[in-house]
């Protein structure tokens, strides 16, 4: 399992989400890709994207107005 970053800081949706689908489509299933957002939305946006995608939201947070999220590609 490899771990990769996406900064989509200052980008406001739907742009969060592409390009960690496009980021997603690079990575082996299992690796885990890093998003970092500042998008209000983006919780509820990945959270969708991960059900509708079958990718696995493995964490969520948010500090200091910058929201931390970790999805697994799954196959």
């Amino acid at each position: 399992m490899a771990r990769h970053r996406l900064d989509a800081r200052g980008l406001v949706c739907p742009l969060p989400v592409l390009r960690a689908r496009k980021a997603l489509r690079a990575l082996a299933p299992g690796d885990v890709l890093e998003v970092e957002a500042t998008d209000p939305a983006a919780p509820k946006d990945f959270a969708a994207f991960c059900e509708t995608t079958g990718n696995r939201l493995l964490a969520s947070g948010e500090e200091g107005g910058v929201f931390r999220l970790e999805i697994e590609r799954t196959a």
